[in-house]
């Protein structure tokens, strides 16, 4: 089974958490152009885990075996694909989860829509080793924007109920976020989310937060009314990152307690252009780009593999019994996300340029 994202630009994606390998092709993409490995390979980086107490311990190389689209470290206009092999997998850790599904997990769904043939060891295709591909395509893509001038930067905004300072949403600034431990703005904010999530490890137990994206240098006019709005396209593709539950944008649902006075985006002229003077919107207006930075918060739930007994159900005897899992999970994901979310925007917004049919955008 294969999964696929975008209209010109498509990403397709097969493979399982416990799968001999994952693979994944990007086609459409433009041949000629240079791309760095190394960073690359340093943004995958970011994703993996077994790095600290909170993460899961399963330690995989992550690195993308090329094979084909690329000669050397230039893009050749075909296909490219790469493979990801899971040398690090314990299928036996899963052998409960069959008949007895994790509360908040995939499992019972999977269970019913697939007839209980598919294997969900380790999560199977649902599980969060599925963004590691949409990583690699990002990471790749992300390059290619940033020669047309687009930056894309998150955060984690929030671990529960810690939360950081936010991204500058006016300017078109590069943010200050920290590529050493938590990608926070505010270091002393990074010391309590660390203390909280090592604690909550130590617990058995799980929590969640909130990550923010900042989108700078889209031009005017990306996106469409209605359907193919350009929340629509970010929102459909942030969903295909596990574990997001939210998204909002701008000033989001905070405009719900705001007058119209209060929230609209008064208009302006800065430096000979036309600018607004709040960005409550996020960077979009009718569901198109309307110049400044895009900003958008996505909820990420707490992981449901937790140490601690659950109540569940035993689905060969059909009756409730208690549920002790196995197994190396991350107790916050978060942290892992936030890559993920950069990569995912790389990926809709690159598509929708190159999709644009609009020969006078910006």
């Amino acid at each position: 089974m294969s999964f696929s994202l975008g209209k010109k630009v498509n990403m397709e994606v097969s493979g399982a958490s416990h799968s001999e390998a994952i693979e994944v092709t990007l086609t459409n993409l433009p041949a000629g152009e240079k791309i760095d490995l190394e960073k690359v390979n340093q943004f995958l980086d970011r994703r993996k885990g077994g790095k600290a107490a909170y993460t899961t311990a399963r330690k995989e190389t992550d690195e993308p075996l090329i094979q084909c689209g690329m000669e050397g470290d230039t893009l050749t206009g075909g296909p490219l694909t790469a493979k990801f092999l899971n040398q690090n997998a314990r299928s036996k850790d899963y052998h409960t989860e069959r008949k007895v599904p994790r509360p908040s997990h995939a499992d019972y769904v999977a269970h019913v829509k697939y007839k209980g043939q598919l294997n969900m060891a380790g999560g199977g295709f649902f599980s969060g080793r599925m963004t590691l591909p949409m990583c690699f395509s990002g990471a790749v893509v992300m390059q290619l924007l940033e020669k047309m001038g687009i930056k894309i930067q998150a955060h984690i905004y929030s671990v529960m109920d810690i939360e950081d300072d936010h991204f500058d949403p006016v300017n078109d600034n590069v943010e200050n976020v920290s590529m050493e431990g938590l990608p926070v703005i505010n270091k002393e904010k990074a010391a309590l989310m660390e203390e909280l999530m090592q604690k909550t490890a130590a617990e058995g137990d799980s929590v969640g937060g909130i990550i923010e994206c900042k989108i700078t240098g889209v031009p005017i006019g990306l996106g469409d009314p209605i359907y193919d709005s350009l929340e629509s396209i970010i929102s459909f593709g942030m969903f295909g990152i596990p574990a997001i539950k939210g998204i909002e944008f701008g000033q989001g649902f905070g405009v719900s307690r705001a007058k119209g006075s209060k929230s609209n985006d008064f208009f302006c002229i800065k430096d000979g252009e036309v600018k607004t003077i709040t960005n409550n919107s996020g960077g979009i207006q009718g569901g198109i780009s309307n110049g400044m930075p895009i900003i958008f918060r996505v909820a990420v739930k707490p992981t449901p593999s937790i140490y601690l007994p659950q109540k569940s159900v035993d689905l060969t005897t059909m009756t409730e019994t208690t549920l002790q899992i196995e197994g190396r999970h991350d107790s916050c994901i978060v942290p892992r996300v936030v890559p993920c979310v950069e990569a995912m925007s790389a990926l809709v917004i690159y598509d929708a340029l190159v999709g644009e049919e609009n020969e006078n955008i910006g």
